[in-house]
């Protein structure tokens, strides 16, 4: 589903990602570990097209990314969701209008928004707190919502950078088990994390960065930096 083929990010003298190659089959979860520097963010940048590659290929389902026109980027962003380590949720807006504003920027019917935003709160254990702002949330809470927003276009592929970074070790392990059961569901996971406590329990597939290169890539294994 998803191929990095001698990709590279160059930023003056720095080379962020060094000619990696690397292939993720339909419906895996997948850690993408490493130190700072290592290059995890900027490969999730150019995964989700805000950088483009200085050389190399990305190809999702069948297509190089990298080649898309900018009047294709937010219908490929739709099929890609994305929760960061600090939520990135609007103030002003409660639970519900958090979650509809990312269908609404798509000129989705009112129809559509009360049809699925119910729906994908109920999966993420938050329909009860609707109509909440996220200065009422906890931070776990907010991170499902995070998540929430990151699946109502129902994404083949959800990339998690830090995603448990800013919560406690509780709220954490429910937002490992919640992305455990959306890859259940069928939707590949790309999960960026330091937390080695995480990776090593789960046992899922583990690319370690290093220096921009990917100097590892285990099934269901641990990592060690």
């Amino acid at each position: 589903m998803i191929e990095v083929i001698g990709l590279s990010k160059q930023y003056g003298n720095i080379l962020a990602v060094d000619n990696i190659n690397a292939k993720i089959e339909r419906g895996e979860f997948v850690f993408l570990v490493g130190p700072s520097g290592a290059g995890k963010s900027t490969l999730i940048k150019l995964l989700v097209c805000e950088e483009r590659p200085t050389s190399g290929k990305i190809i999702v389902a069948e297509r190089n990314i990298a080649k898309l026109l900018p009047s294709e980027l937010p219908y490929y962003r739709r099929k890609v969701g994305v929760v960061f380590q600090d939520f990135k949720l609007l103030p002003q807006k409660t639970v519900y209008e958090n979650v509809a504003f990312a269908l609404e920027v798509c000129d989705a019917t009112r129809a559509e928004i009360e049809d699925k935003v119910p729906k994908i709160l109920d999966l993420v254990g938050m329909l009860k707190r609707r109509n909440n702002l996220p200065s009422e949330l906890s931070g776990g809470e907010r991170q499902r919502v995070s998540i929430a927003r990151a699946m109502i276009h129902n994404p083949k592929i959800l990339i998690a950078d830090e995603p448990t970074g800013n919560l406690d070790p509780v709220n954490a392990w429910e937002i490992v088990d919640l992305l455990e059961r959306v890859n259940n569901l069928g939707t590949t996971i790309i999960f960026a994390t330091h937390n080695k406590s995480i990776v090593d329990r789960l046992k899922r597939r583990v690319i370690l960065m290093k220096g921009g290169k990917i100097v590892s890539d285990r099934i269901k294994g641990g990592y060690a930096i």
